[in-house]
């Protein structure tokens, strides 16, 4: 087991190094940097047409010199009548004096130190601005995961139980239905009904918490805190409830048809026996492996809409606002610390299959 997750945890490594090193590549071909915006906002011009080129192809820009850079013989359009002084103050200001492959070490060996640097636009660390969105993130995606297993595995035992019936006829219809509707059509739809809209006021429209919040004893803390977050989380769980439902119910129908059901049935074991000291171990193998993934994407990637709609200000928001800002420390930093812990809880993942199955021989893996 040691062996396992020794090799597990080593090749982390190359994989984390993959993910920033293609994602680094990208934005070197991305138009409209921070060097370039901040050009663009200084010369009044579109941070699209303020794109580096090279050489020949900007010798000479709208009758006037285009500043050049030193390191690499580039300018910007859209930078006529600063001064290449003022340019390559600009550069480095942002880091952008340096090579792309010196500016790819130096940000590997920082993150390998879990230090993220600033963000370029707002006058705090990395680190201290994903903190100051965490609680966001963490209320909808912890809440709506575990409401959602919560409910699923039992209601797709249920249906396995019950096939064919009235119960799992009108239940995958209603699932189904779910699924198959938007999240963000949810949210407006629960707005416009019990948010204020054209029927009832029933929750608030906005934020986590209320005015005054600090100030309420523990228990009001508490009830306010789960009042915000009814509607956001019912949102975000409509649709997240069918695919763990009838993934449960078709991996308990896959056990019940197999021999040694109808072995353990014949040596005198009640149904509930059957179900839940065999069956249910087996047919969990299936749920537990698509955990990881549907665990981080609830918490870090499938929220924007509803942060946006909701006015909640999380890890979504905060991801879209970096990448449509070119915020590089903050896109770079929470793709590195979000790679890092999907790796994480895929570990712990495998690491459960051996507690519901302790047949499951880790040490025989290569990988």
């Amino acid at each position: 087991m040691g062996a396992y997750i020794l090799r597990r945890l080593l090749l982390m490594i190359p994989t984390v190094f993959g993910i920033m090193a293609i994602s680094f590549l990208v934005v070197q071909f991305a138009p409209g940097g921070p060097v370039e915006q901040a050009i663009a906002n200084m010369t009044g011009a579109d941070a699209s047409l303020t794109e580096r080129v090279t050489g020949s192809d900007s010798g000479d820009f709208s009758g006037q010199q285009a500043p050049q850079n030193s390191n690499n013989g580039s300018v910007y359009r859209g930078s006529r009548g600063l001064s290449p002084e003022l340019v390559a103050r600009i550069e480095k200001q942002f880091g952008f004096d340096k090579p792309p492959l010196e500016r790819f070490g130096m940000m590997l060996w920082n993150y390998a130190r879990f230090d993220f640097g600033d963000s370029y636009y707002r006058d705090i660390s990395v680190i201290d601005l994903v903190k100051e969105k965490m609680p966001v993130s963490i209320s909808l995606g912890l809440w709506m995961t575990l409401i959602s297993y919560g409910i699923s595995i039992p209601l797709g035992i249920r249906k396995a139980i019950a096939e064919g019936s009235r119960f799992d006829v009108w239940t995958s219809t209603i699932i189904v239905v779910g699924y198959a509707i938007p999240g963000f059509l949810i949210a407006i739809a629960l707005i416009v009904l019990f948010a204020g809209g054209s029927f009832w006021s029933l929750f608030p429209l906005r934020g986590l918490t209320s005015a005054g919040f600090e100030s309420f004893p523990w228990y009001r803390q508490v009830l306010d805190y789960a009042w915000h977050l009814v509607l956001p989380i019912v949102a975000m769980a409509l649709g997240a409830f069918a695919t763990t439902t009838l993934l449960t119910k078709n991996s308990f129908l896959d056990e019940i048809g197999k021999q040694y059901v109808t072995t353990a049935r014949a040596k005198g074991l009640t149904e509930h026996q059957v179900l839940y000291r065999h069956v249910f171990r087996n047919a969990m193998m299936l749920i537990i492996a698509s955990f990881p993934a549907a665990f981080v994407g609830a918490f870090f990637g499938g929220s924007l809409l509803i942060e946006t709609i909701f006015s909640l200000d999380g890890l979504g928001l905060l991801g879209f606002e970096a990448v449509s800002s070119r915020d590089y420390p903050v896109v770079f930093a929470t793709l590195y610390i979000f790679s890092l812990l999907g790796l994480v809880i895929s570990l712990i993942s495998d690491l459960a299959y051996m507690w519901v199955d302790p047949r499951i021989d880790f040490e025989s893996r290569q990988v």
